[in-house]
């Protein structure tokens, strides 16, 4: 996911000699058992908040864009405080979020149980909960965004591992695959 994702927003940027070697097959290695959660809250940096609003609106769209599935459900996801400690903190964290824009509420342990029937609330001080927030398929969003990548120019091989990195003065030059001679700078 995550070259998938870096080749998508260099070709988008314009860089269209991006090129992203795979080792095996797109998504072979830890993407296939991600959970696939698009969450939006909890963090308290500006900038990862911003990160994770810029994500989950792009896996909203990036479907519309490429013709290709991502599985993204914006199913709403819910952060239980179950000690007074755990409130204060997530309380502090929700009134951040909501500064950056993100839709964040504090909701009671029964609408906790109303939300999500499965839960045993008996335990929970509250839950905050952000509506937009859902989850995604990791291997159909790897290959969305391979084809959002492909679309804007960049190339993915697949099996082609890289062997080594080229150094020159210090910067790197190229790299060796099984496809290169050790003296080639590709």
């Amino acid at each position: 996911m995550i070259g998938t994702s870096i080749a998508y927003h260099l070709a988008h940027a314009g860089w269209k000699d991006t090129v992203l070697l795979e080792r095996d097959r797109l998504t072979s290695g830890t993407t296939w058992h991600a959970a696939g959660l698009i969450v939006t809250f909890g963090s308290t940096s500006e900038t990862s908040t911003e990160m994770r609003k810029y994500t989950r609106d792009l896996y909203a769209k990036l479907e519309a864009e490429t013709g290709l599935a991502t599985g993204f459900k914006p199913v709403g996801f819910i952060e239980v405080a179950s000690d007074v400690d755990r409130l204060e903190e997530y309380r502090r964290v929700s009134a951040f979020n909501r500064h950056c824009g993100v839709d964040v509420h504090e909701i009671s342990p029964k609408q906790v149980k109303e939300l999500f029937p499965l839960a045993r609330v008996d335990d929970i001080h509250a839950g905050f909960y952000v509506k937009e927030d859902g989850r995604a398929n990791p291997v159909d969003l790897t290959m969305s965004m391979a084809k959002g990548a492909r679309m804007q120019g960049a190339t993915l091989l697949e099996e082609v591992p890289c062997l080594d990195v080229i150094l020159k003065r210090g910067a790197v030059a190229g790299v060796k695959t099984p496809a290169t001679s050790s003296a080639s700078t590709s």
